[in-house]
């Protein structure tokens, strides 16, 4: 009997358990008992042991979600928890934006687990990939903010670049080794940004799934770097990947260093609404349940290798938005210190290569896949801010020193 016989037949007898140990103590295992213990073991052992066993077992019925403790990809957990019934590996490095509270609800639920670490440690990576066996990966983990990436790029290039590398590289190995059946099955969803087609002017038609990559800030070039990434996986290797580009969220648990977190809680205390330029910038807002709702669709439905535009369909201008919030606080919020909430409004110097008009066009979608935006931009907002309003316990939580400092050093000069 050669190894991958001997590895195949031990997986049938003994069950994954076999093979629930580390990728380099596998060998030693209680499945693989029967290998002598000082017997001299090929250099490729290991890897034949897992094909072996992917050959055997196939996937699970579980996806592995990367940034999953961020904000769109807890938002993600947490409607996937409560709509569908594949288990749930959540990978979060906990950078600042990482915040395990958003998912306290799901954290001792039997199908959830989170494993803290780093996309771009391929070995342990790897080690999920192999003990793990998910149907799919589902890649949020990503540095997103436009001017922390103007302040210090280093950063989005290693998790936006070489982090989506060290992903695809170890998930097309995984791939490799499944079964045909199960590599049909599998699929590897990259969620990206509209930031990756640049800036429209104000009569352009809106970005498309063909629309030319034009990145105008580091981190939306480290996104298109992705993107690109990804697709080449696609059309070289064969992996099965999917793309989503999506337009501004917003919604609970958005960190508030973003334009509508940071409006509802300045402007619940007194404190200035920094508006850059002469806050007529254009963005597409989509309310963050009904692109969680998009991303499930793709995976569930989408074809591989192709590019899916997701967006809201309500394009308004940051003064616009700022107002709209102003007048939801007036209501909401009637005693507070200063009435109207608009006199908070304070314009500063606009920041470098700062993109005038985004705008999604969402017909793909909506034509292959049946997807349209439940929310509108009006029940989408009262129901963000009164999620604010509501979260002061979280909302202190995340609104440490270094985030004051950060907000300080951000928004200190005025026009």
């Amino acid at each position: 009997m050669d190894l991958a016989e001997y590895a195949a037949s031990t997986v049938i007898r003994r069950g994954r358990a076999a093979f629930s140990a580390p990728r380099y103590s596998v060998w030693k295992a209680p499945g693989l008992s029967p290998v002598p213990p000082h017997t001299t073991l090929p250099s490729n052992f290991i890897r034949i042991v897992h094909a072996a066993a992917a050959a055997a077992l196939g996937m699970e019925d579980l996806i592995l979600i990367t940034g999953g403790a961020g904000f769109i990809g807890s938002n993600f957990i947490l409607q996937w928890m409560a709509e569908e019934k594949f288990r749930v590996l959540n990978l979060d490095k906990l950078t600042y934006a990482g915040n395990l509270h958003n998912l306290q609800s799901v954290e001792s639920h039997p199908r959830y687990r989170f494993q803290q670490g780093d996309i771009g440690d391929r070995d342990l990576v790897r080690t999920l990939l192999e003990r793990e066996r998910p149907r799919a990966i589902v890649h949020f983990a990503a540095e997103s903010h436009v001017d922390r990436s103007i302040h210090g790029p280093d950063d989005f290039i290693r998790t936006n670049v070489n982090g989506t590398f060290s992903l695809l590289e170890e998930a097309r190995a995984y791939w490799s080794d499944l079964p045909e059946k199960d590599r049909q099955a599998f699929r590897f969803v990259h969620v990206s940004t509209d930031e990756v087609y640049g800036s429209l002017g104000p009569n352009d038609p809106a970005f498309c799934e063909t629309t030319s990559y034009a990145p105008n800030s580091p981190y939306s070039a480290s996104k298109a770097a992705s993107d690109h990434l990804v697709r080449a996986y696609h059309h070289t290797y064969k992996l099965p990947v999917l793309t989503t580009n999506c337009s501004n969220n917003y919604g609970p648990y958005q960190f508030p260093e973003k334009l509508i977190p940071l409006m509802i809680l300045n402007a619940s205390q007194g404190k200035p609404l920094p508006v850059y330029g002469d806050g007529q910038n254009v963005r597409d807002w989509l309310y963050v349940a009904d692109h969680c709702r998009a991303i499930r669709t793709v995976l569930a439905a989408g074809r591989t290798g192709e590019t899916y535009c997701i967006g809201g369909i309500k394009e308004m201008p940051n003064l616009e938005i700022v107002e709209t919030l102003c007048q939801l606080l007036d209501e909401l919020r009637p005693d507070d210190s200063v009435v109207p909430h608009k006199n908070l409004v304070t314009f500063v110097k606009d920041r470098p290569g700062h993109d005038r008009r985004y705008a999604m066009d969402t017909r793909k979608i909506a034509r292959e896949l049946n997807w349209h935006p439940v929310e509108t931009f009006e029940t989408g907002i009262r129901k963000t801010v009164r999620w604010y309003l509501e979260h002061e316990n979280w909302v202190q939580g995340v609104t440490s020193g270094s985030y004051r400092q950060w907000m300080a050093k951000q928004y200190a000069t005025e026009l």
